[in-house]
């Protein structure tokens, strides 16, 4: 059997932000189950970054690393990539997926609250893309953006937010045209997935709601995105600057 075909990542690198937890971590597993070092960043969540990382490296000797950065800092996008080539000797794709994520509605937009959406959603991922971007075409790598369904269907009291997922999704298509040839740049905009800690969502009435919209009726899973950031890295070496709804049909009738 050709294990090239089952290990597609084999003695790649990847790093994965916000890489942790919920569905960082379901990237994480994917990646990894496909071969890939990875790298998993993330900021306060140092537990569970351990674990995962001791999980995956019991089944692949050094093959998972953590790396704590705050995403916020001017430092530390240069920092994660450094890391990154420093654990494992290259990198190889990026995958923006760390993201904050709460209401801010008009008359409650605070500057604290724009910079913090407006980083981790939008600052963050273009400057983590600008300082891999010597590495990744040396690799002839990839990036992929995790973006949302609702950077184009805003969804109420949540401009800020959406509004930087919105430059997130045309800073995609910047950066393909920008990193080309060399690197694809695509990203992957989830629906709901798994249901937000905000207590606004934790009404039934508002999750049967959300769960009508979509022409699937129910919610997806971790492994949903997994596999499509898995697709973008590994199986579509002729797509870029391709932005890629993983929502159930949901995007279609909101």
């Amino acid at each position: 059997m050709n294990t090239s075909t089952i290990t597609p990542l084999r003695g790649k690198t990847v790093l994965i932000t916000g890489g942790a937890q919920r569905i960082g971590a379901a990237i994480c597993r994917r990646l990894h189950a496909a071969g890939a070092n990875v790298v998993i960043h993330y900021r306060a969540s140092a537990g569970e970054a351990r674990a995962l990382a001791k999980a995956l490296n019991e089944e692949r000797k050094q093959s998972a690393a953590c790396v704590r950065g705050d995403l916020l800092s001017a430092q530390t996008p240069r920092a994660l990539v450094a890391a990154s080539i420093a654990e494992f000797g290259r990198l190889d794709a990026l995958v923006n997926n760390a993201s904050s994520f709460y209401a801010t509605p008009v008359g409650k937009i605070s500057e604290r609250a724009w910079l913090d959406l407006m980083g981790t959603n939008l600052k963050a991922p273009l400057f983590l893309a600008q300082a891999a971007a010597a590495e990744l075409k040396k690799r002839r790598g990839a990036i992929v953006n995790i973006v949302d369904i609702h950077a184009e269907r805003p969804m109420k009291n949540y401009p800020l937010y959406c509004a930087a997922k919105g430059g997130l999704l045309a800073a995609t298509r910047a950066l393909a045209r920008e990193l080309a040839p060399r690197v694809r740049v695509n990203g992957v905009s989830p629906g709901t997935i798994l249901w937000p800690i905000d207590v606004e969502w934790k009404n039934t009435a508002e999750r049967e709601r959300v769960i009508r919209q979509s022409l699937l009726k129910r919610i997806g899973e971790p492994g949903d995105i997994a596999r499509a950031v898995e697709f973008l890295l590994c199986n579509s070496p002729y797509v870029t600057g391709q932005v890629i709804a993983v929502d159930g049909g949901r995007s279609i009738v909101l």
